[in-house]
C-alpha cells in the first residue's frame, strides 16, 4: 500500500535530462521544494538558477545518497532513462534508504517491471503515453486524451450529433454507448460539470469519460 503524504511535501529530482529537468521545473512553479541531482555538472549548473536546490552527485552511489539527504525525502523521482542499468541501481538506492514514494521513469515494458519489482511505486512511460496520446489526436476524433492504468480514458472532442439539442439524460449517452459526458465547455465560458439535464450545443466541446474502446467507439460517431 503505498503511503499518503502531505501535498507540500519536498521532492528529490534525479537526472536532468529532458524529463527530468520538465518535472523539477514544473514542481518549482508550482511551490515544491524540489531538490534536483545529476552526475553532469553542466546540466546542474543550467538549472541551479531554475530549481529551488541543485547538486552534482552519482546516484548510483548509495553513500552520496546519504551525504545529500536523500533518506530524507519522502517523494523521489527517478528520471534517468539512458542507462537501464543505471535506473534500475538508483531506484534500489532509495529502496535501500527507505523513500516511501518512488516515481520511475521507464523506457520499455521490460524496464518497468523491473523497476517495480526493486520497489518503485509508480512506473512511468513518458514515450509510450505520449506517443498513444499523438496517435488518438492525429485520428481527428479527439482533442485530448489521457488513458489510466486501469483502462479508464478522459477525452475531449466534439459532441456527436445526436447528443446536440437534447438533455443528456435523454440522449442515451450512457446507456447506448457506456460513456459518460463529465463536463462542458462553451465558447467564452469555462468548463462546467455537466448534469442530467445539461444541453449541448453545437459550438460546445464535451469531456467524456469510459473505458478505451467505449471512448474510441463514441468519438467515431458522425459530428
Amino acid at each position: 500500500m503505498v503511503e499518503v503524504l502531505r501535498g507540500d511535501a519536498p521532492v528529490l529530482v534525479i537526472g536532468l535530462g529532458r524529463f527530468g529537468a520538465a518535472c523539477a521545473g514544473e514542481l518549482d512553479r508550482l511551490d515544491r521544494e524540489v531538490l534536483a541531482i545529476d552526475d553532469n555538472l553542466e546540466l546542474v549548473q543550467k538549472w541551479s538558477d531554475r530549481v529551488t536546490h541543485t547538486v552534482q552527485a552519482d546516484a548510483k552511489n548509495i553513500d552520496a545518497l546519504r551525504q545529500i539527504g536523500a533518506q530524507d525525502f519522502q517523494v523521489a523521482v527517478v528520471a534517468v532513462g539512458s542507462s537501464i542499468e543505471a535506473s534500475v541501481l538508483i531506484t534500489a538506492n532509495l529502496v535501500d534508504l527507505k523513500v516511501p514514494q518512488i516515481w520511475a521513469k521507464a523506457v520499455s515494458q521490460s524496464h518497468g517491471k523491473i523497476l517495480a519489482r526493486v520497489g518503485a511505486n509508480h512506473v512511468i512511460y513518458p514515450e509510450r503515453e505520449a506517443g498513444e496520446r499523438v496517435a488518438h489526436l492525429v485520428s481527428g476524433r479527439m482533442l485530448d486524451f489521457i488513458r489510466f492504468d486501469d483502462d479508464f480514458v478522459l477525452a475531449k472532442m466534439y459532441p456527436p450529433k445526436f447528443i446536440r439539442g437534447v438533455r443528456l439524460n435523454e440522449s442515451g449517452v450512457r446507456t447506448k454507448y457506456k460513456v459518460t459526458v463529465v463536463g462542458v465547455k462553451s465558447p467564452g465560458k469555462p468548463f462546467r460539470y455537466a448534469e442530467a439535464n445539461t444541453i449541448v450545443t453545437n459550438h460546445d466541446l464535451i469531456i467524456v469519460s469510459g473505458t478505451n474502446s467505449d471512448i474510441e467507439r463514441f468519438a467515431a460517431l458522425d459530428r
